[in-house]
């Protein structure tokens, strides 16, 4: 069982430096892609001319993370604004959907990180390269 501190503890590091929120979700990518098993994280990506041009990778235009029956989507529209969803997934068929804010799928994400580290020493790492 988790403790909410922990949640609690985790999801403020994940809002840190979350003023700009394409700059936050590119980065929140590329740290969970990182820190989570293959797999666990796809992010979609919108390419510009000028970031072709320059051999960018281009804007995290949605980031989709799955963590055991979690499924949490975040999209950035090219206005800038977020929508995400917290999916419930069973081999691949998602039983449940409920949109959310940022603040409800940090909190969300916050959550699924925090129990998949009670089970798995890999997400405990990524749980700690947040809080550090």
């Amino acid at each position: 069982m988790t403790e909410p501190s922990d949640v609690a503890i985790l999801a403020a590091a994940l809002r840190r430096d979350g003023e700009d929120l394409r700059l936050y979700v590119a980065v929140l990518a590329a740290n969970l892609t990182d820190s989570l098993p293959a797999g666990a994280v796809r992010a979609k990506r919108r390419r510009s001319v000028r970031e072709r041009l320059a051999g960018r990778e281009g804007s995290v235009v949605e980031l989709d993370v799955a963590l055991g029956e979690r499924r949490l989507l975040l999209r950035v529209d090219p206005e800038g604004r977020v929508a995400g969803e917290d999916c419930h997934e069973v081999r691949g068929v998602v039983l449940s959907r409920r949109p959310v804010g940022l603040d409800g799928w940090i909190d969300a994400l916050a959550r699924a990180l925090t129990e998949a580290a009670a089970a798995n020493a890999r997400a405990r790492e990524a749980v700690e390269r947040f809080l550090s």
